[in-house]
């Protein structure tokens, strides 16, 4: 026997957001209120967000965490706006008192890796937003193949291409760290 959960048919507040039951098969995202939903990461999805860590992990100092699928809160008043980025970079002390989301001020890397259905939402309303909230660098993965990985870094609240490589990606900003993209999904 299944129960039928009763999903909202209104704007929701932050807190509402946070009432919400637990879910696991779906991804969720608030944007201005509304509730987006996305079917889970596919396979070269995962496996990329995979190798994407254990290549990252090494290259960071013990006072940097980087999170998988973790809340950012970008816009909270009024109609809030929850982003869940495949992967982000903050400050370990943001962690300091175990929040459930991160605020803008906090990430210094949102990374976002294009699954099915998610090309525009990644390339053009995230981008916009993540500028908009102010975190600093942005990097867009795209499974195509080859693989691309995009990488942005903000200036005067927009971002603006920093490269764009199917091979070795090597930035400054907002650490310095080199990516193989090729060995992502050889």
């Amino acid at each position: 026997m299944s129960s039928a959960v009763s999903w909202p048919d209104h704007l929701l507040s932050l807190a509402e957001w946070d009432a919400l039951p637990e879910d696991n098969s779906r991804r969720y995202e608030l944007v201005e209120g509304i509730l987006q939903v996305s079917p889970r990461p596919v396979w070269d999805h995962q496996k990329v967000a995979t190798r994407l860590t254990l290549q990252l992990g090494p290259q960071l100092s013990d006072d940097l965490c980087l999170l998988a699928d973790f809340e950012v809160n970008l816009f909270g008043a009024g109609l809030p706006t929850v982003r869940v980025p495949d992967l982000l970079l903050a400050p370990d002390a943001a962690g300091e008192t175990n929040p459930a989301r991160l605020t803008p001020d906090d990430v210094l890397l949102a990374v976002e890796i294009i699954s099915p259905g998610s090309r525009r939402i990644d390339r053009v309303f995230e981008v916009n937003e993540y500028a908009e909230a102010g975190i600093p660098n942005y990097w867009i993965v795209d499974t195509e193949r080859p693989v691309t990985i995009t990488a942005f870094e903000l200036v005067d609240r927009e971002y603006k291409l920093v490269t764009e490589t199917t091979a070795t990606l090597s930035v400054t900003a907002p650490v310095p760290l080199t990516v193989d993209v090729r060995a992502l999904l050889p």
